[in-house]
């Protein structure tokens, strides 16, 4: 795909090329994404998380694509949720950024990807998790993911 793409966010992670997770980024964070090779912007956070700007219009101006996988929390960290994830992912024409308002979120369905698309065994699927964010929402993950 793309080299690894940095990018000045919370709790930014690089798990593999082409692919940028962390927190909410800001207005200029998305242009140095975009910058960066950066096509798709999926956002975890649903639409009551207000940013303070408006995202999906910014995206969208800078030429990226948006998608939106609103996670509340641990009730929303399900097998469908992840497939949704796994289908924006194969389907990402460059380089893609997948925020939340810190990276767990991002980190648990991540995890839920790891074991539910890509056959992983819990443990390694909580590691996966691990590399792209997951921290606070771990047990729940481990809960869901009966490890």
């Amino acid at each position: 795909m793309n080299a690894k793409i940095w990018l000045d966010i919370p709790n930014c992670c690089t798990p593999s090329d082409g692919l940028c997770t962390g927190g909410r980024p800001r207005p200029q964070d998305l242009r140095d994404a975009q910058a960066k090779g950066v096509r798709t912007v999926v956002n975890l956070c649903p639409p009551s998380e207000d940013p303070g700007y408006d995202e999906p219009a910014l995206v969208r101006e800078l030429g990226m694509r948006y998608v939106n996988i609103p996670i509340a929390g641990p009730a929303d960290l399900t097998p469908e949720n992840a497939r949704k994830l796994a289908a924006v992912l194969t389907a990402a024409d460059g380089a893609i950024l997948v925020h939340c308002a810190s990276g767990n979120r991002v980190g648990a369905l991540f995890a839920l990807k790891a074991h539910y698309v890509d056959g992983m065994p819990p443990a390694q699927a909580i590691a996966e998790g691990r590399a792209h964010g997951l921290k606070a929402l771990e047990p729940a993950v481990r809960q869901i993911l009966g490890a």
